[in-house]
């Protein structure tokens, strides 16, 4: 017989490799045949809900890291929400209109203006389902649980039906009109834009000064005076019709030595503009304050049949330009606004394409707005106007979607007013959690901020405006009207709207005193998609029997700040008084190693399914974990890496763990909390520290917390300590003692525990691990729930009491090494260990109840007063000696004993192995020991 057949060596069939790429859709494949989703939604549908409410991702494309992060970290909290007592379900959407799919589809080759609109949006809706389909899988081999056979799609009937209905409910409240403001328009999409489709990058725009002739100076300035005004946008000196001051600014009026004429400038620019202008000696003749020169008038630079009017305007400041700002108000809103106050008409002279009108006049009209400053420039120096030209870099809002930047311009638009329920937006987002904690000041600033928010769309692929207009252009937006139209969507799909004409659409017999000949048009353009997904509050969370309103989270990215978050709490509390979330989670964007945003053209994106399919997705769901995701996170092939390192880490704890249990049950073999052996009692106790932690770090959306404090009880408490001891019990003691059960009894509970813990995030691996635990009655381990923090008697006492201890063993840590360096030892088990104890010392040794030589790995310990110390030496406070140990070492615990040989049978034994031998392997006394 061999000595290694009477130890308790581990084993498992539990693969040391996870083979991921292989074995994940395999076991994906398992969940789906077996319904997994929903078999735990129906364990808990007598649970109180949960509802994280799914931001839709727009269907075109392929996924990318950014889809990966929001999803993964999505299924993290329902997975966890429902094995902590909640009835969590998850509805997947999909946002699917707008201008991206009809941009792909002028790419494949299709005309938009060559058919019906019908048709147009009928390719649209093919295309847009398609990529949902190909979506949905790439979604699926995320790891991801949802209900994918039924998400929600902003092209659904019944969801479109929904937001007509949001949009009626905020008519209906006077949120909704029509004005000609100047809005973010995009010449490269021909549409009108909402602030979350504009992105901001710097430009090199050429800033140009110059002067306005005085016309009428009420008694103030003379007609030889001139205002000198700036502008970054020449094209817009076409339709310039005032020039703004501020009112309480003191401006100067100079007269240079090398002019006849005379100048108006902000006296706080004076100096600076007279180093632009060249005015080496100059003299201020007299100074006003701004609001002294209100409604003085100027000559338009050609105009002849324009008058600028002086006005006044807190937006004007004295950060640069002269003090006086050229103003068009039908290209800029707060020259709009400013306008509209003095009665000026908003002029526009730039064509839906970018090209200059008729308006502009003969010599501009045709030309691309960004062409003509040359031409600009030429006309001022032509009537002595121009003053000086520089270039400036400075940021300006570009289309999201084509990356062309934008103008202002005014048109008519819808829009939803926001400054009428401002306060009560602002007064809900006080009652929201926010995760960051800045997104709450983040999201407040943009609210409070904002101008209204244009919901009309120059475009076909969307959900059209149900507005009707009656003869005399009366815009028809009747509550029951507007009602009739969203049962038609619910059973037929907005594409009727596109199908059928106005008096088709409208109830039978409708009359309305504006249209006395019965004749009526409909609105042409569509919504923003933004309308769509922020209505899905009430297309989703109110139409699906399984969802509740408001969601318990939002999740998404830090752009939904301006974006989903933002239209859906503007909608929801318009039309219900109340936020359509509870708690709001943002995510940063993904970067590479080097801090770089993630482009194709860089060349350093890393595609989801890649990593899949190399080194498995529990990895990347790893990684998610392992970054701060409130700010933008590093990830690189090298960062993947180090990641799969504590993959490896955590598979091959688990695997010890499963090996060193395979013969115990957990019925039969548990040992009771008060009986186990002192430090299976502190490692229980610090396990139930951990399940606590943890807990909290899930409810709290704290995922680095959750996997750093796993990490660290994996390699620390686990690995570092209780699996640096527990060899010299599970392999060596009795099989069925107590020592050894109390040790597995733990270990077991470590096991399930952690499985639990970790399933949210590495769902494959924990479901591969329950498949080696016979003892538990669940089919899979979502099936099971997370571990309970228990109420341990006195734990706060014993923590305390070995974390003292535990300074001790880091003392003898550093004597057994300095041992090893002096050559006295090898490894810890050659060690004779003398500790030379204070009072305080020996009290607490003795408190443990512990055998603190199994837990020191010596082979040999000796406890003495300290003033007994002889060739001790002082590690932080405690006196150690340590030696050689005594007599010879064991071939079966390969620790030395002085009693080898007790049991004459056994000579190489001590007499504690002697009698595990004698009652467990009899046959030993007949073979012998090779």
């Amino acid at each position: 017989m061999k000595y290694k057949d009477t130890l308790n060596l581990g084993k498992t069939k539990f693969p040391m490799r996870g083979s991921l790429p292989k074995t994940e859709p395999e076991r994906q494949a398992k969940w789906y045949a077996n319904d997994l989703y929903h078999e735990r939604l129906t364990q808990n549908e007598t649970k109180p809900h949960f509802n994280l409410h799914d931001g839709p991702p727009y269907a075109n494309g392929n996924i990318h890291l950014g889809h990966a992060l929001n999803k993964i970290s999505k299924d993290i909290i329902v997975r966890y929400k429902n094995m902590t007592g909640f009835y969590a379900p998850y509805v997947p959407g999909w946002d699917t209109h707008g201008l991206p799919i009809e941009q792909q589809l002028t790419k494949a080759g299709h005309d938009r203006k060559s058919m019906p609109k019908y048709a147009w949006r009928n390719l649209a809706r093919d295309f847009a389902l398609e990529q949902v389909k190909k979506q949905r899988q790439d979604f699926k081999r995320l790891g991801v649980l949802a209900d994918w056979d039924k998400p929600y799609i902003t092209l659904q009937p019944e969801f479109e039906a929904a937001q007509i209905r949001v949009f009626g409910d905020m008519a209906d409240k006077g949120y909704i009109f029509k004005g000609a403001k100047p809005v973010y328009w995009s010449w490269s999409s021909e549409s009108a834009l909402a602030e979350a489709e504009i992105e901001y990058h710097d430009i090199e725009s050429t800033s140009l000064f110059y002067a306005n002739r005085v016309k009428d100076g009420k008694g103030i300035l003379d007609n030889n005076t001139y205002l000198i005004v700036w502008t970054t946008t020449p094209f817009t000196i076409t339709a310039s019709r005032g020039i703004t001051l501020g009112p309480d600014f003191e401006y100067a009026v100079v007269q240079p030595a090398n002019d006849d004429r005379k100048f108006v400038v902000a006296a706080g620019l004076l100096a600076e503009s007279a180093e632009r202008f060249g005015w080496n000696d100059y003299e201020v003749v007299a100074t006003h304050l701004g609001k002294e020169l209100d409604r003085i008038t100027a000559q338009h630079p050609w105009d002849q049949n324009v008058e600028e009017l002086v006005m006044n305007a807190d937006h004007v400041t004295l950060d640069s330009g002269t003090g006086l700002v050229h103003t068009a108000p039908g290209f800029g809103e707060d020259d709009y606004n400013v306008g509209k106050a003095y009665g000026l008409p908003a002029d526009v002279t730039v064509d839906a394409k970018g090209f200059m009108t008729s308006e502009a006049g003969p010599d501009l009209e045709g030309k691309f707005y960004d062409d003509v400053v040359d031409i600009v420039i030429d006309k001022l120096k032509r009537a002595n106007l121009w003053m000086a030209t520089e270039k400036i870099t400075h940021s300006y809002p570009f289309d999201w979607r084509t990356k062309k930047p934008i103008i202002w311009r005014a048109v008519p638009q819808w829009f939803a007013s926001v400054d009428q329920f401002r306060q009560d937006i602002l007064d809900q987002i006080d009652q929201v959690n926010f995760y960051p904690e800045w997104g709450k000041k983040r999201l407040y600033n943009m609210i409070r901020d904002r101008g209204d928010w244009v919901i009309s769309r120059q475009r076909v692929w969307g959900v059209p405006l149900p507005i009707f207009y009656a003869e005399d252009g009366t815009a028809i937006l009747d509550r029951d009207i507007i009602e009739h139209i969203a049962q038609l969507f619910e059973k037929h799909g907005s594409n009727y709207w596109f199908e059928h004409s106005a008096q088709e659409l409208l109830p039978e017999g409708y009359t309305n005193e504006h249209s006395p000949n019965g004749e009526f048009t409909k609105e042409e353009d569509i919504m923003d998609v933004w309308f769509d997904s922020g209505s899905s509050w009430n297309g989703v969370l109110n139409t699906r029997s399984e969802l509740n309103y408001p969601a318990d989270v939002y999740l998404e990215g830090s752009d939904q700040y301006r974006g989903w978050f933002n239209s859906s709490l503007i909608t929801s509390v318009a039309v219900n008084g109340v936020a359509p979330y509870k708690n709001v989670i943002s995510q940063g964007f993904t970067m590479d190693q080097n801090g770089n945003k993630m482009s194709k053209s860089l060349g350093n994106t890393i595609s989801p399914l890649e990593v899949a399919d190399k080194m498995g997705i529990e990895i990347l769901r790893l990684w998610t974990v392992t970054v701060d995701t409130s700010a933008d996170m590093p990830v690189s092939n090298d960062i993947l890496k180090q990641v799969s390192e504590s993959y490896r880490k955590i598979r091959n704890t688990l695997r010890f763990l499963l090996a060193n249990t395979t013969d115990f049950n957990p019925e039969t073999d548990s040992v009771a909390y008060d009986d186990l052996a002192a430090h299976d009692q502190y490692f229980y106790t610090l396990l139930n520290e951990l399940v606590k932690d943890v807990r909290q770090a899930y409810d709290t959306y704290q995922f680095k917390a959750v996997f750093n404090r796993l990490i660290n009880f994996i390699n620390v408490d686990l690995s570092a300590f209780y699996l640096d001891i527990a060899k010299d019990v599970v392999y060596v003691e009795a099989p069925t003692g107590h020592v050894r059960r109390s040790m597995q009894t733990v270990f077991y509970k470590t096991l399930l525990d952690l499985v639990k813990l970790l399933l949210p995030i590495l769902p494959h691996t924990a479901e591969e691990v329950w498949e080696y635990l016979p003892h538990e009655n669940e089919a899979f381990a979502y099936l099971a729930d997370m571990p309970e923090v228990e109420n341990l008697t006195g734990a706060e006492e014993l923590l305390a009491r070995w974390h003292q201890f535990m300074k001790l063993r880091d003392s003898v840590n550093k004597a057994l090494e300095q041992a090893r360096v002096n050559e006295l030892i090898g490894k810890n088990s050659e060690a004779a260990l003398t500790l030379f104890v204070t009072d305080e010392q020996e009290a607490l040794l003795n408190s443990l109840n512990a055998d603190v030589r199994l837990i020191l790995m010596t082979s040999q310990l000796h406890v003495y007063p300290a003033n007994q110390a002889e060739n001790a030496t002082d590690y932080d406070g405690f006196l150690i000696n340590v030696a050689h140990a005594k007599g010879a070492v064991s071939p079966r615990d390969r620790m030395y004993h002085e009693d080898l040989g007790a049991d004459p049978a056994f000579p190489e034994l001590s007499k504690h192995e002697a009698e595990i031998i004698r009652e467990f392997y009899p046959e030993a006394l007949e073979e012998g020991f090779e």
